[in-house]
């Protein structure tokens, strides 16, 4: 790891801006520059673990809460990049697809964790094999596991994952991961957040895996709470900003956009969430902050912050805010959001659920630590 007070003053300004110097490792400690990071990696801990497309850091934030150590991390987004680095102290390497990222990987850690993209895999009249995964990002993964050879796997994806391509795509990666590197995998389960203290209907695939030294043999994922939580508990505390709230034109194309699809006998379109209601799944793009609308009357200044066509609306109704977003990921109120708007919303967006990560990852560590 390299500190700033050992790097030439022309390449500091690069690095607080977020551009790597050539020449310079990609770990950059934030308190060099201007505050501690919230997480600092933990100095007193139990196991080891890498981060791969870790986007703005859950798989990190869960195990760090669980007395794991980060040795690695790998993030190719600039933005999320800020957002680790303000919050963990360290900038993620970059492309995991590189030679020379997988290279800085250490050896020793225990659990490789990944939320790795879905990409189509060409598997037809093949048998689905280690090669057949060439030109996947799954197949990067399978590498370093096959490599680095970790005690313990934890993948997540979306639920699509289960269907895509009939299923082969799912197939070929438990035929990789059980007969050509040899893990203990059991059957991969569908995990829903809401059952984990978030108030969000968001449902995720988690795949684990043993290493064959652990004599892992059985696993049995976590089973959630019974309880439900509901948007009213990660609402915010006092009146939001007017930018939030939906303009009067802009809600009249939402219902009309909401009236044709239900006259088509489609249900899409914006929804409300009531305040003991469950949030939808927080996604990026297309209707994704839409089908998450709240109704918030606390507002008392309706003049627009923002160019907007027609007048701030009367009725409360309002986006959530990336906090909200934030919140209902699990991420806790002192993680700092150092992005514009757009690009906090992406990042919670294409977010693990923290809680349920942590849940997941305490069953897996107890495996493997005795």
């Amino acid at each position: 790891m390299v500190h700033v007070n050992n790097i030439p003053d022309d390449f500091r300004a690069k690095i607080i801006n977020n551009r790597k110097p050539t020449g310079y490792s990609n770990s950059f400690p934030l308190s060099d520059f201007h505050t501690q990071p919230p997480f600092p990696n933990n100095d007193d801990y139990t196991f080891k673990f890498i981060d791969l497309f870790a986007g703005i850091g859950g798989f990190r934030l869960a195990l760090h809460k669980l007395q794991g150590r980060c040795v690695f991390t790998s993030e190719w987004d600039k933005e999320a990049q800020k957002t680790y680095l303000a919050n963990f102290g360290d900038m993620p390497h970059g492309d995991i697809t590189k030679s020379s990222t997988k290279n800085a990987i250490p050896d020793g850690f225990d659990v490789l964790c990944a939320g790795f993209p879905c990409q189509a895999f060409s598997i037809a009249g093949k048998k689905g094999g280690f090669e057949d995964t060439r030109g996947t990002l799954f197949f990067d993964v399978a590498e370093i596991i096959k490599t680095k050879q970790p005690k313990a796997i934890f993948l997540e994806n979306v639920k699509g994952l289960i269907s895509h391509d009939k299923g082969r795509t799912l197939a070929t990666i438990l035929n990789v991961l059980r007969n050509e590197l040899g893990y203990f995998v059991p059957e991969p389960k569908v995990i829903n957040a809401k059952n984990f203290g978030v108030p969000q209907n968001r449902e995720r695939i988690y795949i684990v895996g043993f290493h064959p030294s652990t004599k892992v043999k059985e696993f049995d994922y976590p089973n959630g709470i019974t309880t439900l939580p509901c948007f009213a508990d990660v609402k915010e505390s006092s009146v939001v900003p007017t930018k939030y709230y939906i303009s009067t034109q802009y809600l009249k194309t939402l219902y009309e956009h909401k009236k044709r699809h239900e006259d088509k006998g489609n249900g899409f379109g914006y929804i409300i969430i009531p305040d003991d209601g469950i949030a939808n799944a927080i996604l990026v793009g297309g209707m994704g902050r839409e089908r998450n609308l709240v109704i918030d009357k606390r507002i008392t200044d309706f003049r627009p912050t923002t160019a907007i066509k027609g007048s701030v609306n009367r009725d409360g109704i309002r986006r959530m805010t990336p906090r909200e977003w934030a919140r209902l990921q699990g991420f806790p109120d002192n993680f700092i959001i150092p992005v514009a708007d757009a690009s906090a919303y992406k990042q919670f967006g294409n977010s693990v659920a923290v809680p349920a990560i942590q849940a997941t990852a305490q069953k897996i560590l107890e495996k493997i630590i005795r």
